[in-house]
């Protein structure tokens, strides 16, 4: 190939991204100005009285509802305000709910955390995954740092069962590193990979003890599949701890943006949190030795 060819082949391959790219985008204002359409017709709206209630003009209104405009967030929140949506309504892909979907969500709203970590586990003894409530396995779940791997490893040899780690399963699953398969398929690619995996261990091993990745229960899909079909729970330790363990075994990367990294590390622990509390079973490591909380591991399983 001469140098000309070279040169070319990826501007061509680089052209042809954008314009996929374009594409999407084009898709994107053409669903936004669908919905908006039925939105409005819901609401028994003329545009008039949109653009009067929302302050936006009439013009960029028709323009948004031909698939042409392009909002601001601003703008956004404004309309959806006034036709009493909320915003992510207009924009999100998934399909309108079912009316008794919305109904129950209303219900929900108004209960405290107490009744509805009640209501969820009423619904998942009702309608959880029909003959998948058998919970042999153990899972591992929380911030990197916290001694996951090190008990993970500890309880399957003492239990007498394989231990998993999630991560390089996918890895070999995909045969690509955890960073390769961010870069290829993004967030939602990679998280698909994830829940799969976990269904092929599960499948695949009546009882393990499974390591999962420190973001793994921030989606709902998988956290509820670790909830159903394992015994879950949060390994946890101090953010200084986390940080420290991680150094500890040689990975400088936590320390790239010292100035950062601790108040980032507080900012994820915080975020995740939520989520990490679902887990029946919760195991502070901080402060403690290797044997000390292998020894409240075994006594919390057993409880």
């Amino acid at each position: 190939m001469s140098s000309a060819l070279a040169r070319r082949a990826p501007r061509t391959k680089q052209n042809r991204s954008k314009a996929r790219a374009g594409e999407r985008e084009r898709g994107a204002l053409q669903r936004l100005g669908e919905r908006l359409r039925n939105a409005r017709a819901q609401r028994g709206m003329t545009r008039n009285a949109l653009a009067h209630d929302s302050g936006v003009s009439l013009r960029f209104l028709a323009q948004l509802e031909a698939g042409r405009g392009n909002p601001s967030l601003i703008v956004l929140r404004r309309v959806a305000a006034a036709l009493g949506f909320a915003p992510e309504r207009l924009v999100a892909d998934a399909p309108p709910r079912p009316i008794d979907q919305s109904l129950i969500v209303q219900t929900l709203n108004r209960l405290t955390p107490e009744q509805l970590a009640e209501a969820r586990a009423l619904l998942a003894q009702r309608y959880g995954r029909a003959g998948e409530s058998r919970r042999d396995s153990i899972s591992l779940i929380g911030l990197r740092g916290a001694g996951k791997t090190t008990l993970g490893r500890r309880l399957a040899q003492h239990e007498g069962i394989p231990f998993v780690e999630l991560d390089r399963e996918i890895e070999r699953e995909c045969g690509a590193t955890i960073g390769e398969i961010l870069a290829l398929h993004g967030q939602p690619g990679y998280r698909r990979y994830e829940s799969q995996c976990l269904e092929a261990v599960l499948a695949r091993h009546p009882r393990a003890v499974i390591e999962t990745g420190g973001g793994f229960a921030t989606d709902p899909s998988s956290l509820e599949l670790l909830l159903e079909r394992t015994r879950t729970v949060w390994v946890r330790a101090s953010p200084e701890e986390h940080m420290q363990r991680v150094i500890d075994q040689g990975d400088m990367r936590p320390m790239a943006k010292n100035r950062e990294a601790m108040s980032d590390l507080r900012r994820i622990l915080r975020a995740r949190e939520p989520f990490y509390r679902e887990a029946p079973l919760q195991l502070n490591t901080a402060r403690r030795s290797v044997e000390q909380s292998f020894r409240e591991l075994i006594a919390l399983l057993e409880t």
